[in-house]
């Protein structure tokens, strides 16, 4: 078990892992392993890295109960273009909880995390 895991189950998944520092780590963790995907990594070609992570941050912390919010309606317009395949979905949903996981987030707090992203799947996958 990581320090993560060690926390308290009090307050938001958010305040357990540590704020947005610890957050922003794990999005940075996250993104080294996406773009070392062979599956993965051609969607991120021209983006820009910095401002995409600082994206993410604010869209985990939102699902981990921090002080952020993304609408359905705004996550399925970002993503309307993409051409995100399901299998591409899957991966990145393992890859974001393998990051967290190694991180030392709580088993109970990666399956909510899990559960957050799966529901968003419909917005995000735009082809088979």
């Amino acid at each position: 078990m990581g320090p993560l895991a060690e926390q308290p189950m009090t307050g938001s998944i958010f305040e357990r892992c540590g704020g947005f520092a610890t957050v922003r780590k794990v999005i940075s963790a996250f993104y080294d392993k996406v773009l070392d995907s062979p599956r993965l990594s051609h969607h991120f070609a021209s983006v820009d890295m910095r401002a995409l992570i600082d994206h993410q941050t604010k869209f985990v912390t939102s699902i981990m109960g921090g002080p952020a919010s993304f609408p359905d309606a705004q996550i399925q317009r970002a993503h309307a273009r993409l051409g995100i395949t399901r299998a591409e979905f899957r991966e990145l949903v393992e890859l974001m909880v393998g990051t967290l996981a190694e991180h030392g987030l709580a088993e109970a707090d990666l399956a909510h995390v899990r559960q957050e992203l799966d529901r968003r799947e419909p917005l995000i996958v735009t082809r088979d």
